[in-house]
């Protein structure tokens, strides 16, 4: 059976690498995608497992050539984007798989890939969220107000998605998100 292509978006700091990294641990027929990011590389993120980490000049060559399936830059800053060959391949061997982008680049994958599904995770209250982006402490306070004003336009635009789950706890938030995309 050939599944469409599912796409994972929601305001920084929802919880979605949390939720991408259950749903890889616990379910490993899922292939998730991996993005690539001209952002330096937080602690612990390995190259190729969580961003494919590239110079600008690096990351405009792919766009360039053709070879991103979408792209964005984020939060005024840095550009980020998935390469289309392993998607593609990945589709074509009968996978599925999953993008965990944000919402531009959402926007791009469903005008390319009409028959994508896309979910939104949302948070269980604004208060939540504003909690997670700053105990998770790696942006400063004027980039933490830039990533919530972004958050704000986001959860604005969940009305445009599939379906809105809530990630009020990771394992059952991963799970619902499995459902939908076995359905």
């Amino acid at each position: 059976m050939n599944f469409p292509l599912t796409v994972i978006v929601g305001p920084t700091a929802v919880g979605k690498g949390s939720v991408v990294a259950y749903i890889k641990e616990h379910f490993p027929d899922v292939h998730l995608s991996v993005s690539a990011t001209t952002r330096k590389p937080r602690p612990g993120e390995v190259e190729g497992v969580n961003y494919f980490f590239m110079t600008t000049e690096q990351f405009d060559e792919l766009i360039d050539s053709g070879q991103m399936l979408e792209h964005a830059t984020v939060h005024g800053t840095n550009k980020y984007g998935t390469p289309r060959q392993p998607v593609e391949q990945a589709l074509a061997a009968g996978k599925l798989v999953i993008l965990e982008i944000d919402i531009q680049g959402a926007r791009q994958v469903k005008a390319a890939m009409p028959s994508a599904r896309t979910i939104f995770i949302a948070p269980p209250s604004w208060d939540e969220l504003v909690r997670r982006l700053t105990s998770r402490g790696t942006e400063t306070a004027e980039e933490q107000a830039i990533r919530l004003e972004t958050a704000r336009e986001e959860l604005a635009a969940q009305g445009e998605f599939d379906y809105v789950v809530i990630n009020d706890e990771v394992a059952r938030c991963a799970a619902e998100v499995v459902e939908l995309v076995k359905a």
